[in-house]
């Protein structure tokens, strides 16, 4: 009974010094918005894109939401190839990778402004806020660049 008590107690000691250790945290993530930029619209247009480069350090993450006083209302997009035919489609998040940046570009992942409240025109900026679900939250300046335009001006 004694061996049964002595190994008990050895149990009970090592757990209360796990409880004691400090739990290893993850770090949180911290997300860099870089080269955002947008196509210039027509005066009629109600929809455009926006579209820019993410980099994580510390952890994988997602964009939760995008904001912009621009628009009503903002998605996150991607496109697909539907039977032949390349589509569009709301996601309800993009994820962000540590050592591999994610650029949402025309053709791919992106960020959709809907309802736009006044036509984009070339050479001007308007802020928009990244919201995700782990690192803070970061707003950045988008430069509107030509309706054609094909990259940010920083790339070229």
């Amino acid at each position: 009974m004694r061996h049964i008590n002595l190994a008990a107690a050895a149990l009970l000691g090592c757990a209360a010094i796990a409880c004691a250790l400090p739990a290893v945290a993850q770090p949180t993530p911290l997300i860099e918005v870089s080269d955002a930029w947008a196509r210039a619209t027509t005066s009629m247009a109600r929809a455009g894109g926006v579209f820019l480069t993410l980099t994580a350090t510390g952890g994988t993450d997602r964009v939760a939401s995008v904001s912009s006083p621009v628009a009503e209302t903002i998605e996150l997009h991607e496109t697909i190839n539907d039977g032949g035919v390349m589509r569009m489609r709301p996601v309800p998040f993009l994820e962000v990778v540590p050592g591999t940046p994610a650029v949402l570009k025309p053709g791919g992942a992106h960020i959709m402004l809907l309802g736009l409240k006044r036509p984009l025109r070339r050479g001007e900026t308007f802020p928009i806020t990244v919201i995700f679900e782990k690192a803070p939250t970061v707003t950045a300046t988008v430069t509107v660049q030509s309706a054609g335009a094909s990259g940010s001006m920083h790339h070229r």
